[in-house]
């Protein structure tokens, strides 16, 4: 239920779903920023005037750099967030990251020249690269646990909303003659750096990021905040106690960097490398999946692989991008329903039956004297489009979720930072690849990501446990007491509903903070009775 509006309060009087909502906002601007950036360059690098100004005509290779650059800077920033996120905390993590992509925005919306172009690559990948290891880990340490799937999956299709916005506006101004065409595309993205710097100065901190960092009383008033409840409700104190709990278990059990490279632990670990490789393993699935050959290059893909015209293939690539978006709204009301582990494999072996179909058909389209190449090509553009939909339907959000939900408290900064830099650096690889790629291998060139798809869903399936409808804290519980890395047989590991014994450990603390309370106020009672006396 949305709180009420209370103007001597914080945040502007706002509590409980509202002031969740004004946390969504800000978390999924910094996503649709991110996929706006995605997708604005697709559109760019096919842009006369682009090509004319860097005289990048006829040179894939560089052509793949100076796109690909932005994801070594992508890949920096996830790396400094794993070094100073923690310290930083999520607020202002985002807010220095910001500050970055503004400085490398203006630089690439002013380029004369590659170097100036890749600099401003870099320096923007390098905030954006901060803003993803941040802006999940914010959501989920702050929302509930029954919506936070839900509302990290919202923030990544409006990731997809920003990308299909970046095609229809490079789409629109393809017909714009000059270095408008591509310089006012590049420019649109302040607006959302705009509503960054209006919302998430003024909005709460991360509860458990305060609870870890020592600062338990803002860290309880926030918590009541967000559940528009007050610090003495038996369930605040409930979750404040679950959280101090976690942290203090953490604490005990931690290991140096040095020792969890090496996979010493202590007794009664906590699984912390374990949880690091899986949440990161989410994020090289959905880079290895293949997206970024399309997303970066749909244009040059639907051009050169199936010989399509321009205008036609920008038209394409940008109603592909409202197919995306409507498969993303399937994950966010399914997410909680289907669960993480049956909707990522369903999608995987999806994506690898499309990439199939693709390198089939592109194989006659390619075939010298093969008298239906037409229609083949045609083909495969259905199978593009099929390809987004299990994409956006799950592999767009899930690999962001995961490393937030698998990882505990005090690795959570470090291993979705670890996750994001992973999922930057294949990211890389792949719009580096694919110009040269496409070029030289053609139709076999989608051999690689068919593969790819239908390796991950027994990868999954024997490695990934199920974490929807749990607390954080019940993921740490989990992991406490299983060691083995093999979850297909365990029934807990795999339940979609929440196991019974993490509902019977809330209910008997939440019992026990009742009688707490209760007894606090029945002494506060005897005390006012006694003053009237």
């Amino acid at each position: 239920m949305l709180g009420v509006f209370k103007p001597s309060q914080p945040y502007f009087g706002l509590r409980g779903g509202w002031l969740t909502f004004w946390v969504t906002v800000a978390c999924a601007t910094d996503m649709m920023l991110f996929g706006y950036d995605q997708g604005v360059f697709g559109g760019v690098v096919v842009t006369k005037d682009f090509l004319d100004t860097l005289n990048l005509n006829n040179n894939a290779t560089l052509l793949g750099t100076v796109t690909a650059i932005y994801d070594i800077g992508c890949l920096i920033g996830a790396i400094i967030s794993m070094i100073w996120g923690e310290k930083w905390g999520r607020k202002l993590s985002i807010m220095y990251g910001t500050t970055i992509m503004s400085i490398g925005a203006l630089l690439q919306i002013t380029a004369y020249s590659v170097p100036q172009m890749i600099v401003g690559r870099i320096i923007a990948g390098i905030g954006n690269g901060i803003n993803t290891s941040t802006a999940p880990v914010w959501q989920g340490e702050t929302s509930q646990a029954k919506w936070r799937g839900k509302l990290i999956v919202i923030e990544l299709t409006l990731n997809i909303a920003g990308f299909s916005l970046s095609n229809w506006m490079t789409f629109a101004f393809s017909f714009v003659p000059g270095p408008v065409a591509w310089r006012f595309p590049l420019a649109f993205q302040f607006i959302f750096i705009f509503v960054l710097y209006a919302t998430v100065p003024w909005l709460p901190e991360s509860p458990r990021w305060l609870i870890a960092h020592d600062r338990p009383d803002e860290a309880q008033v926030i918590l009541a905040d967000l559940e528009d409840m007050e610090v003495s409700e038996p369930y605040v104190m409930t979750q404040y106690t679950e959280i101090v709990a976690a942290v203090q278990y953490e604490r005990q059990h931690a290991v140096s960097w040095m020792d969890l490279l090496r996979g010493k632990t202590k007794e009664g670990g906590t699984c912390a490398l374990r949880r690091m490789i899986l949440g990161a393993g989410a994020q090289f699935m959905q880079q290895g999946a293949g997206i970024n050959v399309t997303s970066y290059y749909l244009p040059t893909v639907l051009m050169q692989s199936v010989g399509l015209s321009e205008t036609l293939a920008r038209l394409l690539a940008a109603c592909n991008s409202v197919s995306y978006l409507i498969a993303g709204t399937i994950g966010v009301f399914n997410i909680e329903r289907w669960g993480r582990r049956r909707l990522f494999m369903i999608c995987a072996f999806g994506q690898g039956i499309c990439y199939l179909l693709i390198t089939v058909l592109l194989r006659f389209n390619e075939k010298e004297g093969y008298a239906h190449s037409k229609e083949v090509a045609s083909a495969s553009i259905t199978f593009f489009f099929l390809y987004y939909i299990f994409f956006g339907t799950g592999f767009q959000g899930i690999p962001w979720l995961l490393p937030v939900e698998l990882n505990s408290l005090s690795m959570r900064t470090k291993g979705a930072a670890l996750g994001t830099a992973t999922n930057w650096a294949i990211n890389f690889l792949v719009v580096e690849i694919t110009p040269i790629g496409i070029q030289n291998l053609q139709w076999k060139f989608y051999i690689i990501w068919t593969v790819m798809n239908l390796i991950f869903v027994p990868t999954i399936y024997f490695f990934y446990p199920e974490t929807a409808n749990r607390q954080l804290e019940d993921i740490d519980l989990f992991f406490r007491d299983n060691q083995s890395i093999f979850v297909h047989n365990n029934p807990e590991a795999v339940s979609l509903a929440r196991p019974e014994k993490y509902s019977e450990i809330e209910e008997e603390i939440t019992q026990r903070n009742k009688s707490v309370s209760n007894a606090k106020k029945g002494v506060a009672e005897q005390n006012e009775h006694l003053e009237v006396v």
